[in-house]
């Protein structure tokens, strides 16, 4: 069984989504308890066949999901419950904290987590975070996720006002001051004929669309807001930029080798563990608009380093990120912790 008390769109809130749709295709049977607030994620699972039920999550109130949550763990008798982020951990009950996970897509507070015997890590620095505030190796774990945009047709230029033939940097992130944006903005005001998708929702889109018309960008820089169509975007630009400041790990790494596109990408923590530079991305420094400008020039000029910034992108996603890789990985941490937990007494 999945808790998940998120936001209504985001990119923990996608992988969410997109693991539990993966691991539909196995023989595992799967029931959600979420907001009501994203139809699109909901529809999702019940296409899936994966049972449904919604609650507030409001911890001012915790009375009526702390409910919800009892009655779909009665029904459904599940030999795992993964608490996705902390708000969800936080309505555990402790009765079950044996075959409970509370699953990091940042750095929670452990208290957070407090009734589940079982933790795991988004990343390896994840997995270190988790392990130093005292949980033991033997329950903790690190699953990555995984992309598989298979079969994803490109979306179309024309419909979003493009060139056919103009170099397109897609940046896929939420429109929020960690996410580094402006630096985006910056640099492509030094770089004659690029043009920016950015893909995303956030509190700062009003500041940054009037920071994009203060540099003269507005024929050059599109605000697609939020979409569920991340393959096709991918399939269509030239280079995937990922200026964030602060990023735990950024599945926009995983999305830009998935979909066989060069990836520009910030030294924040998550992506320093995985990018290594010239090989499958280039990795340059925060807040650097002249390394951001730099970097960006090179992908779209030098088709050579592209390819070869795709082809590392592409083994290091077949290594670690696949769908079949995330499937197995998780199956066998459940697995592990049903054994522990014996079966489902009520």
């Amino acid at each position: 069984m999945h808790v998940m008390a998120g936001a209504a769109e985001g990119g923990a809130e996608n992988i969410m989504l997109e693991s539990v749709l993966a691991l539909a295709e196995t023989d595992l049977a799967q029931h959600v308890v979420t907001r009501p607030d994203n139809a699109f994620r909901i529809q999702k699972f019940r296409e899936a066949g994966i049972g449904v039920d919604v609650a507030a999550f409001n911890n001012s109130w915790p009375f009526p999901t702390q409910r919800v949550i009892a009655d779909a763990i009665k029904q459904f008798e599940p030999d795992v419950i993964e608490y996705w982020m902390g708000r969800a951990g936080q309505f555990a009950p402790k009765q079950y904290r044996t075959r409970s996970i509370g699953w990091y897509g940042g750095y929670y507070k452990l208290a957070r987590f407090k009734n589940c015997e079982w933790h795991v890590g988004l990343t390896i620095d994840l997995l270190r975070h988790i392990r130093e505030q005292g949980v033991s190796d033997e329950r903790s774990a690190i699953v990555h996720t995984y992309a598989d945009f298979t079969g994803a047709d490109p979306a179309s230029r024309k419909a979003l006002n493009t060139p056919e033939d103009a170099p397109v940097a897609l940046a896929l992130a939420r429109l929020h001051e960690k996410k580094g944006l402006d630096t985006l903005l910056d640099a492509t005001a030094k770089i004659d004929g690029l043009y920016v998708w950015i893909a995303g929702e956030g509190p700062l889109e009003q500041e940054l669309k009037a920071h994009c018309a203060r540099l003269g960008l507005d024929d050059r820089v599109r605000f697609l807001g939020w979409r569920n169509d991340r393959g096709a975007l991918l399939a269509a630009c030239d280079v995937v930029a990922f200026p964030s400041r602060y990023e735990p790990f950024g599945t926009v790494t995983v999305d830009a080798w998935a979909g066989s596109r060069p990836l520009v990408a910030a030294d924040a923590v998550g992506p320093a563990a995985y990018v290594k530079d010239g090989v499958n991305g280039l990795l340059i420094p925060k807040n650097d608009v002249d390394a951001l400008v730099d970097a960006l020039r090179k992908v779209v000029t030098d088709k050579d380093l592209a390819a070869k910034l795709v082809a590392g992108g592409r083994a290091s996603y077949e290594a670690q990120f696949t769908k079949a890789v995330f499937q197995r990985d998780s199956i066998a941490l459940y697995e592990k912790i049903a054994a522990h937990a014996g079966p489902f007494a009520g």
